[in-house]
């Protein structure tokens, strides 16, 4: 197949859920079909970071997408139709490149990634080329979840901005994604949940499961000292992640370390949220941002945390941390979109601040218990979520 590829930011170095799922999905496609990759680049030095994507695909780089302010942002969200979304990532360079791409060359499939790129796809309509949407989430609900909330924790002013924003979010993503599902001809979904969501909006779109995978021979335990240390990785101004790590560290590590004075929070990834950085001491709570490599901090973690409160999709963070064979402890949420992960075998699961205090003392305490669920755990993940496995459901669902 001949397949273009749109990107919202540079694939590579993939670093963060979407670059790495949009990256191991271009290096698998591109192995067997030419590839033709239409993606955004901040600014040049980005641009350039991502030459050794000219070994797999043909690239195409646009600068941008063009900075929306708050007061833009502000004004949409009150006249517009369109959700932020789908506004993010307009583009008349990237626009006219695209139209430039579709005529010149003969092209059989054109794969947007996530919700941002779709008016890309609604662009291509007229191409007679097989138009198909990777939804890393079914938006609408991530969007419900933060609305809810953050309007429980109203009057606080902040709690009531955000939860507001998200209501209105979470109207206009939904008519605008039941429209974008009533118009293309596949969508790729990470998750069964993600899935049900979206027939919920669209009894009869056309849902392919492509999973979110690993790379089990880069992400493998390694021998490493044992920090005294609970690890948690993400982008950090991602608003799912902002909450999860404000719950955590006033909510439970508290109750943490009245039984383990000496245990700090590491917090690793890209672009700390102020939030996030004010909790930054040197001691107890260290924000790192962001590392070339996280798997050194996954070996020697005490534990890794996934303290999901909203969001949907599936986690890479969650999925690289079992295949280091580092011990997790999640919440429920924390684990959609991966089933058959079991509570006791695999990992913890724990969605309250005392139940999740309790499973990290355990691991902490209790570290042949800890080895056995993290060896059990990439024992999981490798034998179903290794990308070598999930590609091939890509190809099919491109084909079918």
């Amino acid at each position: 197949m001949r397949i273009l590829m749109l990107s919202p930011y540079p694939p590579y170095p993939p670093r963060g859920g979407g670059a790495l799922r949009i990256y191991h999905l271009l290096r698998g496609l591109a192995a067997r079909h030419t590839v033709t990759l239409l993606s955004f680049a901040p600014d040049e030095a980005a641009a350039t970071a991502m030459r050794p994507l000219h070994d797999l695909a043909e690239v195409r780089i646009v600068i941008g997408p063009p900075a929306r302010s708050l007061g833009q942002r502000a004004l949409t969200t009150l006249v517009s139709p369109w959700p932020d979304m789908a506004l993010r990532n307009a583009s008349t360079a990237y626009s006219a490149t695209l139209t430039e791409l579709l005529a010149n060359e003969q092209f059989e499939v054109v794969l947007a990634e996530s919700i941002e790129m779709a008016p890309y796809l609604l662009q291509a309509r007229s191409s007679g080329v097989r138009l198909v949407l990777d939804e890393f989430n079914a938006e609408y609900v991530l969007q419900r979840r933060a609305a809810l909330n953050d309007l429980r924790r109203a009057p606080h002013p902040k709690a009531l901005i955000g939860g507001s924003y998200s209501l209105i979010q979470w109207f206009k993503l939904a008519a605008f994604e039941r429209r974008v599902l009533q118009t293309i001809d596949r969508v790729l979904v990470v998750s069964a949940e993600d899935a049900a969501a979206l027939r919920r909006l669209a009894p009869n779109a056309p849902l392919h499961l492509v999973p979110n995978g690993v790379d089990c021979s880069h992400f493998a335990p390694q021998a490493a000292p044992l920090a005294n240390e609970l690890v948690f990785i993400g982008t950090l101004d991602y608003r799912p992640n902002v909450d999860a790590v404000l719950w955590f560290a006033h909510e439970v590590f508290p109750h943490i370390r009245r039984q383990h004075p000496a245990l700090r929070l590491r917090l690793i990834g890209r672009r700390p949220h102020p939030s996030l950085r004010a909790l930054h001491d040197h001691q107890t709570i260290i924000v790192t941002g962001e590392v070339d490599d996280t798997r050194p901090a996954l070996a020697g973690a005490a534990a890794v945390i996934i303290p999901m409160r909203i969001g949907g999709g599936s986690r890479l963070k969650l999925l690289e941390a079992l295949a280091m064979a580092a011990p997790v402890v999640s919440t429920t949420m924390g684990t959609e979109g991966i089933p058959g992960l079991r509570d006791g075998e695999h990992l913890l699961l724990a969605d309250t601040p005392a139940a999740m205090a309790a499973a990290v003392n355990r691991l902490v305490t209790d570290r042949p218990f800890a080895q056995r669920l993290g060896q059990a755990g990439r024992a999981f993940v490798c034998a179903g979520y290794d990308w070598a496995q999930i590609v091939p459901r890509l190809e099919a669902a491109l084909q079918a």
